[in-house]
């Protein structure tokens, strides 16, 4: 079997012939123009690593940390906020009675996601949980927890610098949002739907820049102990194509969710050949290898196992802190960890509500928002004829205006490293494609789309004019449930 290093000779060849093309439409320069593309220009950080986790907003997490801006109180000290439900009854924010999230409720589709932030007033939460299930708890958006149940959390946002005005990229669910992740483009993606995953943006993603300029990148996903890579990739593919032949014949919900949970890892959003699965994703078991180790890459993205411990719903949410803990602490007590820069973010808020409401952002690129199944195409044509209920669910979990120009829901970050300022919380604008941004200001690599061109790197975090303030790691609390006791 070919090493890693021959399939990422054979990818660098791939992508000459796309190089030209993307060069066109690459509206961004390089950081330092006097100096060449992959450069390295903060060389205190060797290892960027990427903790993207699931479906919850800060409110929802962290709105009772008492750091950077949470909740508002009332008299009685707890939170005051509130959404009415369609009847005009007042819901008031509530600390949720258990870690078992509902199931199917809250939602974050599109459509419940503009439903949500309604043009800003932020009122909308109760009422798309009512539309998107009406035999579901209505009240689900609007629960919270607290310190009590997410122990490890809150230590890491009271330790390390808290971002309070990271936004997720979009109003919309998973899949838009970790593609802007990506490339800094959803591409016109507005759902989870896997006929929608087979286009490739015209700039191409970060991870074509970094192997063509020869930067280490990885995305670590949970895998069968048991196999070889090559056979890793062969199951990936046929349980996708498995997928897309059976997803007609199936409630639509239950199918994106299924495909998701069973079948997701970030870098596979963007098509995804052999060649890159066989030179660029690994299993979770290599991930705290190479953590223990040391050899941790340049650049990498760590996947939860998504049926168990995204967060997602109907998730135990310790289960997913556990896993997160586990993550962080190899991170902080491994070799690597002096040169080492970790976000702890979340993709998108699960339709739980959030009182910030997302400013206005910079439409990535003159792509609107389109679906194979819900808009006019010819896919739609046959499936209208074969699936006619199928269609109209499509269409209604993408209803509403097909732009990018406003961020979505906020979302936890706290930015982890050795170089962290103590006492810190950032209250500059964040989103998902910062991570681009940091990317590109360290490699001196050229925006992918005008999101990233626009955005705001979290470099502030970081003091690294100083000796690092957390080259040792500092003790947190350890998570509701510890690694592996299930």
């Amino acid at each position: 079997m070919a090493s890693a290093s021959t399939w990422e000779r054979i990818e660098r060849r791939h992508l000459r012939g796309r190089e030209r093309e993307s060069h066109r439409h690459r509206p961004g320069e390089r950081p330092d123009p006097s100096r060449r593309v992959g450069t390295d220009r903060l060389p205190q950080i060797k290892h960027i690593v990427v903790l993207m986790m699931e479906n919850h907003s800060f409110d929802n997490y962290l709105g009772t940390l008492g750091r950077g801006e949470g909740f508002p109180l009332g008299d009685d000290g707890t939170p005051d906020a509130e959404n009415p439900d369609s009847a005009g009854a007042m819901v008031r924010a509530y600390h949720a009675s258990s870690t078992v999230q509902a199931d199917g409720v809250p939602c974050q589709s599109w459509s419940a996601s503009h439903t949500q932030w309604a043009d800003g007033k932020m009122n909308g939460f109760v009422t798309s949980t009512e539309q998107a299930a009406p035999e579901g708890d209505k009240a689900a958006a609007m629960g919270y927890w607290t310190e009590a149940d997410l122990p490890f959390y809150h230590s890491l946002a009271r330790t390390f610098p808290l971002a309070d005005r990271w936004f997720s990229s979009c109003l919309g669910p998973t899949f838009p949002n970790r593609r802007f992740l990506l490339a800094g483009t959803a591409n016109g993606l507005m759902d989870d739907l896997p006929f929608n995953l087979l286009d490739r943006p015209r700039s191409g993603t970060i991870m074509d820049l970094l192997t063509r300029h020869g930067i280490s990148w990885v995305n670590y996903r949970s895998a069968s102990k048991d196999q070889s890579a090559f056979r890793r990739y062969v199951q990936y593919r046929r349980r996708r194509t498995r997928h897309h032949l059976t997803s007609l014949g199936q409630p639509f919900r239950k199918t994106s969710d299924v495909f998701k949970r069973d079948l997701q890892f970030t870098s596979a959003i963007y098509p995804l050949g052999m060649v890159r699965y066989m030179a660029h994703v690994r299993s979770l078991e290599q991930f705290f290898a190479d953590a223990d180790s040391g050899r941790l890459p340049s650049f990498c993205i760590v996947d939860p196992d998504f049926r168990t411990f995204s967060e997602e719903n109907p998730q135990d949410i310790r289960k997913g802190e556990s896993f997160a803990a586990e993550v962080i602490n190899r991170v902080m007590h491994g070799p690597a960890w002096a040169d080492t820069l970790l976000i702890w973010t979340y993709d998108e808020n699960g339709g739980y509500y959030d009182h910030v409401a997302p400013p206005p952002a910079v439409p990535p690129d003159k792509v609107r928002g389109r679906s194979l199944v819900a808009h006019q195409s010819l896919l739609r044509s046959v499936l209208k004829v074969l699936f006619p209920g199928y269609v109209r669910h499509a269409e209604q979990l993408v209803a509403g205006p097909g732009a990018y120009d406003t961020y979505g829901f906020r979302v936890p970050a706290v930015i982890v490293s050795p170089y962290a300022r103590p006492d810190c919380v950032l209250s500059d604008i964040f989103d998902h494609t910062s991570v681009l941004k940091l990317v590109e200001e360290k490699w001196n690599l050229p925006a992918l789309t005008l999101r990233d061109a626009s955005a705001t790197s979290p470099l502030g975090a970081l003091d690294l004019a100083a000796p690092p303030a957390f080259l040792t790691p500092p003790e947190l609390s350890p998570p509701a449930l510890a690694w592996g006791a299930w």
